[in-house]
């Protein structure tokens, strides 16, 4: 078995789109990103691949790539989900926290389960995905920044 941790942070700006777990929310605000700014699917990302021990998902999808300009990170964890398969492992299980004062999490955890456990070839029931507000604290507290982490248990198949 294998364990990683993953993190990722974004600053909001206004008038860009807000995508979570793949699924895109209605907001005024959403990151500032090279891509789409998914931060839920970046920790994951880079969770699974430091459990790997293969770097993490900025030197795997580097910002200086324009090839990377926009886009969407459901393709990021799709590649790390093929690689985690080359390398003999499947997941065991996924614990996520998104902190952000809105949109409520709870309300589109399900449709990110769903999402992410099909990128990741998993039972929904594998993934926990939760919400917390930093209590109106710093830039996260603000609506100034959202961020996210993410801890993951990888299994030899």
């Amino acid at each position: 078995m294998r364990i990683g941790i993953g993190y990722d942070i974004h600053e909001l700006k206004e008038g860009r789109t807000l995508v979570l777990g793949g699924v895109t929310i209605p907001s005024n605000t959403g990151p500032l990103a090279h891509s789409d700014g998914d931060v839920l699917l970046h920790a994951i990302s880079d969770a699974i691949l430091g459990a790997l021990g293969k770097g993490d998902i900025g030197m795997m999808f580097p910002d200086t790539d324009q090839a990377n300009k926009g886009r969407s990170s459901v393709e990021f964890l799709g590649k790390v989900s093929r690689i985690m398969d080359e390398e003999g492992f499947c997941l065991g299980n996924l614990d996520c926290i998104i902190i952000t004062e809105s949109p409520k999490i709870a309300l589109y955890s399900e449709q990110m389960k769903h999402i992410i456990g099909k990128i990741l070839a998993c039972d929904r029931e594998q993934i926990n995905v939760k919400g917390k507000t930093a209590e109106r604290l710093g830039k996260i507290g603000a609506g100034k920044a959202i961020e996210a982490h993410a801890a993951v248990l990888l299994q030899k198949k």
